[in-house]
C-alpha cells in the first residue's frame, strides 16, 4: 500500500530566522509569532513573549518555527492560504512591539505559492 505525501507546511523559518528565535526563546522564555496583516508594523510577523499575547479565537495556527508558534489573523489567512510562508531575517529594526526590536535585526516575512498537488493535500487535511 503506498503512503500519501506529507501534508506541506505553511511556515518555515531559515536557519537565520531560526538562531533569532533560539536568542530570543533564551532571552524571554517562551515565544509566539502573529502575522496581523494591519498597517504599519501589521505586515511584518511579531514576535511576543507567550505571557504578553492574547491570541484570538479566530486566529489560525499555521504551524510552529524554532519552538515558537506562529498565528495568523483569520482574514489574512483567507488571502494567504495558498502560500507558503517562509520567515527570514534582515538588518533594520523590528516591528515596535516584536521582540527582536533594537537589535539590529529584524524578522521578514518571504513566501512562495503552494502547487495544485500541495494543495490538494492541505484541503484534504482541513488545513485550508
Amino acid at each position: 500500500m503506498t503512503q500519501a505525501p506529507p501534508v506541506p507546511p505553511q511556515v518555515l523559518a531559515t536557519p537565520a530566522a531560526l538562531r533569532l528565535i533560539a536568542e530570543l526563546r533564551n532571552r524571554h522564555g517562551p515565544v509566539l509569532f502573529h502575522q496581523s496583516g494591519g498597517c504599519c508594523d501589521g505586515s511584518s510577523p511579531m514576535c511576543f513573549a507567550v505571557a504578553d499575547f492574547i491570541v484570538g479565537d479566530r486566529d489560525v495556527h499555521l504551524g510552529d518555527i524554532g519552538g515558537a508558534a506562529f498565528y495568523i489573523s483569520a482574514p489574512q489567512f483567507a488571502y494567504w492560504k495558498h502560500t507558503q510562508l517562509i520567515i527570514d531575517v534582515v538588518p533594520g529594526r523590528g516591528g515596535m512591539f516584536s521582540l527582536e526590536n533594537g537589535g539590529g535585526q529584524r524578522f521578514l516575512l518571504r513566501s512562495r505559492l503552494f502547487d495544485d498537488e500541495e494543495f490538494t493535500l492541505l484541503q484534504q487535511a482541513g488545513k485550508v
